[in-house]
């Protein structure tokens, strides 16, 4: 895994804004500790994580087909 280039990923850094501000919520440092505050702090970092990984997945297919793409035609 390169890490430098997912340090530089703004994908992965909207990743940690979604899961930090999902985890004080769900842990009950907002002004509100409400169940319907927690359950939305859950759901938003599942949801986060969830976009990310779809996100990645598409964008490592995208470059698998290109890369698949300029093999073809090379060979040809």
């Amino acid at each position: 895994m390169d890490w430098k280039r997912k340090l530089a990923s703004r994908k992965f850094w909207a990743l940690l804004a979604g899961l930090v501000t999902a985890g004080l919520a769900l842990f009950g440092y907002s002004s509100d500790s409400d169940v319907t505050v927690k359950i939305v702090g859950l759901i938003g970092a599942f949801g986060s994580t969830a976009i990310y990984m779809l996100s990645e997945a598409y964008v490592d297919g995208q470059a698998a087909r290109s890369n698949s793409e300029t093999k073809v035609d090379k060979t040809e």
